[in-house]
């Protein structure tokens, strides 16, 4: 295990994991396991769908300057603009 390990943030022991494997061993919930969470939450009442776009690292670099001035993610930035031109 490296340093790096860690749930929610939380550096992950030797010793926790261990503890994890006793209970998992003890007491295994197949059917929860089996449950998919539903991914990253939608935007809204409709679906959405997720667009590959190609940019230069200058490109970023002045999205993401914008989106920090104005205190919004890339993605708000993005779909902002886009709706304007789109108008």
């Amino acid at each position: 295990m490296s340093l790096d390990d860690t749930t929610n943030g939380v550096a992950v022991s030797e010793e926790q994991i261990s503890e994890w494997v006793v209970e998992a061993e003890a007491n295994p919930n197949i059917e929860a396991l089996k449950v998919r969470g539903r991914g990253r939450p939608g935007r809204g009442a409709k679906p959405s769908q997720v667009v590959a776009l190609r940019l230069t690292i200058d490109e970023l670099a002045s999205i993401d300057a914008v989106a920090e001035r104005e205190h919004k993610t890339r993605s708000e930035l993005i779909r902002e603009a886009l709706a304007k031109y789109a108008a």
